[in-house]
């Protein structure tokens, strides 16, 4: 069994931070939301996997290299523009050849992984096999809806009027007939070749689509409060450990990870939080649910629920929750304006000024 894992796109929910940087690669907890699935996929037990790149290519090589960090074998397969999640297998499916695979979509994330659900379906070894997931508004995914029985009737790709509340999740399980299945779709109405219309395609001839609906944990990490929200949910589950050096007039408290050349001086550190290698926390309070990474200065400041990328400065600005600052940022003080006033004023007129 291969792997398929989409990491193209463009992220455009995550601007600007992918203006310049990968979506796949934002951190959650210091560590790339695509290495979360990376690991997943070998914990499965599979140890092939195709990686669909596109304008990021290059970044994303960079950071996964042959996948031997991971215990797995990484082959890159170049996809000029999204065209679709159908489009993605079918310029994959030299790669794919007549194996069965997993398609995972690198910037999504699911507590737990994927090996009950991998090991179900080599048990089972259905046609197609989804993940489906209750949402408040089906509206912005790919929709199911079952019969009363529980097996897919339809899917609809982000549907007006839903007729179910069950999104499809970002994994997905096919036999080589799936390839079939897209070369049989045309485009959408967005012009891409949607993977709904490629399942749809085997539910009408019959196929044996089957479908596994998820309580856990899932987050497509398309947008800032999503990727925020997953921090959350990660740090929540980290030990504490101290490995960096904290003054004795600094405090941590709870679930604090200080990694190895990390220094606290004179702040208190309210977990859970991770603060990364080489980064200098002064002077300042870190509040639960922030992820400071490598080589960052933060100054006679406060942060809470913030992810903060490698090599930023946060200096003397007060507080700053629920934000996303990238890499190579600093934020400071605007610099005082003298108080004054301007006017333009016409032939008898008449001003007041309080101030």
């Amino acid at each position: 069994m291969k792997a398929l894992v989409l990491s193209g796109g463009a992220g455009t929910r995550l601007r600007p931070i992918t203006h310049t940087s990968a979506k796949q690669l934002v951190p959650v907890a210091n560590k790339a939301v695509l290495f979360y699935g990376l690991e997943s996929i070998a914990e499965a037990g599979i140890t092939d996997v195709g990686m669909i790149v596109g304008d990021t290519a290059a970044e994303i090589e960079e950071a996964v290299g042959d996948g031997s960090q991971f215990g797995l074998k990484i082959t890159y397969i170049a996809q000029e523009r999204p065209l679709g999640l159908a489009h993605a297998v079918l310029i994959a499916r030299d790669y794919l050849g007549d194996d069965d695979f997993v398609m995972y979509l690198g910037d999504n994330f699911i507590v737990g992984g994927i090996s009950g659900l991998v090991d179900e379906f080599r048990g089972n070894r259905p046609d197609a096999q989804i993940l489906l997931t209750r949402v408040a508004d089906p509206r912005a995914f790919g929709v199911a809806e079952l019969d009363p029985s529980g097996q897919v009737v339809g899917l609809e790709e982000k549907p007006d009027r839903p007729k179910s509340d069950l999104a499809l999740v970002g994994v997905y399980l096919f036999t080589p007939l799936i390839h079939e299945a897209v070369r049989a779709i045309e485009p959408s109405w967005r012009g891409e070749l949607e993977i709904t219309h490629a399942i749809q395609h085997l539910i009408d001839s019959r196929a044996d689509v089957r479908s596994t609906v998820i309580t856990g944990y899932w987050k497509d990490t398309g947008n800032v409060g999503d990727m925020l929200e997953v921090n959350r949910m990660v740090l929540e589950g980290m030990d504490r450990r101290i490995d960096g050096d904290v003054d004795t007039a600094s405090e941590t408290i709870g679930r604090v990870v200080v990694e190895e050349g990390a220094r606290i001086v004179n702040s208190r550190i309210v977990g859970p939080a991770v603060i990364g290698s080489g980064t200098v926390i002064s002077n300042s309070y870190v509040g639960p649910f922030t992820s400071v990474a490598e080589n960052c200065r933060i100054t006679d400041s406060e942060l809470e629920f913030s992810i903060v990328l490698r090599d930023s400065s946060i200096q003397g600005v007060g507080r700053i929750e629920a934000s996303l600052i990238g890499r190579h940022v600093e934020v400071t003080p605007a610099p005082s304006v003298p108080s004054a006033h301007r006017f333009v004023l016409g032939d008898h007129s008449k001003v007041q000024i309080t101030s």
